[in-house]
C-alpha cells in the first residue's frame, strides 16, 4: 500500500536523510586504495553506535531475494558487482569501482542513498562514464517527480539517460517507497512508460536508484554470499541512489550529501 506523509512527517525524515548523506560523503572522502571493506562496514557500525536512536536497516534484513539474514551494516560493491555487494576481506586497488548503498533508520524513519566512484589515481574514462549517467540519470528521475505526474514519468526519465548513454537497463530491481521500512510501495522501475501509473502527490517518499551495466542487463547472484549481484558478462556497474520527497513545490533530495550537485539542485 502507498502511504502519503504529512509535512510533519517528511521533516521528521529529515535527520535520517542528513545522517545517510553524511556517512556516504566521509565514506567517499576516505575510501582510497588499501581500504579494506571491512572497514568500510566497521566506520559505519561504529557511527550507528554513535548516533542515538540509529538502527541498522540490513543486519537482520532477510528478504526473500538474499540467502539468509544480510548481517553487515552497508552494500559495497566493486567493479562487477552492482547490488546488494557483502563486505568481505578485501583491500581496494588503484582503479576499482566502488558502489555504497546504505540505509538506516534513525528514530523510526529510514533513509537510503547510494554512490559510485572510482579509487585512486587510475581511473578508466568509461567507468566515469558510466558512473556519470547513473549520477544524470537519478537527476532526471527527480526533476519529473512532480506533483500530478506520473510514476511512469519517473521511470522513463531515468530509462531515457540510460538509452542516451547506449547502456542496457535491468527492470529486475529498482526504486521503491521509503518510510519506517526500507522498501514499501511504489515500485520505482528505472525505465517506464510516460504519461502511465500511479499519480504522483505531495506526501510521496520514494527512493529512485539508477544502476547500470556497462555491457549487459543481465545478472547473478554469488554463490558464495548469496546476496552480491555481479554482471552476467564481468562488466562493471555504478548506482546512485536519493531519497526524495514530494512536495507541493516540487521534488526534494532527504539525503542531503555535501559536495554532491543533486542535493544542491533539489535541496529542500
Amino acid at each position: 500500500m502507498i502511504e502519503l506523509k504529512t509535512h510533519s512527517e517528511i521533516e521528521a525524515m529529515k535527520p535520517a536523510g542528513r545522517f545517510v548523506g553524511g556517512i556516504l560523503h566521509d565514506l567517499q572522502e576516505r575510501t582510497k586504495v588499501g581500504t579494506n571493506l571491512l572497514e568500510i562496514d566497521e566506520f559505519v557500525h561504529q557511527r550507528i553506535v554513535d548516533r542515538k536512536g540509529a538502527q541498522s536497516c540490513y543486519v537482520d534484513y532477510a528478504p526473500d531475494f538474499g540467502t539468509g539474514p544480510f548481517a553487515h551494516y552497508i552494500c559495497v560493491s566493486v567493479n562487477d558487482a552492482v547490488l546488494h555487494g557483502v563486505p568481505y576481506d578485501y583491500d581496494l586497488k588503484d582503479g576499482d569501482l566502488v558502489s555504497l548503498d546504505l540505509a538506516i533508520s534513525v528514530d523510526g524513519w529510514v533513509a537510503d542513498s547510494a554512490v559510485s566512484f572510482v579509487v585512486g589515481k587510475d581511473k578508466d574514462p568509461e567507468d566515469l562514464r558510466l558512473i556519470k549517467c547513473t549520477q544524470e540519470a537519478l537527476a532526471a528521475g527527480i526533476a519529473a517527480a512532480q506533483p500530478g505526474n506520473r510514476l511512469g514519468d519517473i521511470s522513463h526519465a531515468v530509462g531515457d539517460v540510460a538509452r542516451a548513454y547506449g547502456y542496457p537497463i535491468n527492470l529486475d530491481f529498482g526504486g521503491h517507497g521509503v518510510g519506517h521500512i526500507m522498501h514499501g510501495d511504489p515500485h520505482v522501475p528505472n525505465d517506464g512508460k510516460a504519461h502511465h501509473g500511479y499519480k504522483l502527490r505531495p506526501g510521496l517518499v520514494i527512493a529512485i536508484e539508477p544502476w547500470f551495466l556497462k555491457t549487459t542487463d543481465e545478472i547473478y547472484q554469488d554463490p558464495k554470499d548469496g546476496w552480491t549481484l555481479r554482471s552476467e558478462d564481468g562488466s562493471r556497474g555504478a548506482h546512485s541512489e536519493h531519497t526524495i520527497a514530494i512536495t507541493e513545490d516540487g521534488p526534494i533530495v532527504l539525503t542531503q550529501r555535501e559536495g554532491d550537485p543533486i542535493s544542491a539542485e533539489f535541496k529542500g
